[in-house]
């Protein structure tokens, strides 16, 4: 087994607000920022109050949306905003439960 010294490469992390507008989970990406200063995301449990914050991958991101809550484990990342067949690859979408929901079946985006 071999481990890294030193600081995570940039493809192991991205700012939360990045990963929240690449993933297509919100519309902007200055909703994203809104979203975390305003205390409606926290990443493994805890409140994430910055837009900068880091999210790496494997870590639970819980999103507080007007009409829902939607927990989502970060699978990837991307360097632009692509089309929803390759933002959903970037997530893995937990239910409440613990039971994985069915993806949203149709393509359209926003």
């Amino acid at each position: 087994m071999t481990t890294s010294v030193g600081p995570p490469s940039p493809a192991s992390r991205q700012r939360l607000d990045k990963w929240l507008w690449r993933a297509r989970v919100v519309r902007t990406r200055a909703t994203a920022a809104e979203l975390a200063a305003s205390g409606h995301v926290r990443i493994n449990g805890q409140r994430a109050q910055q837009a900068a914050k880091p999210v790496s991958l494997g870590d639970v991101v819980t999103i507080a949306l007007h009409d829902r809550v939607r927990v989502l484990e970060v699978r990837g990342f991307s360097e632009r905003r692509g089309p929803f067949s390759q933002a959903s690859n970037l997530y893995r979408e937990i239910a409440a439960d613990g039971a994985t929901p069915n993806r949203r079946s149709d393509s359209a985006s926003d």
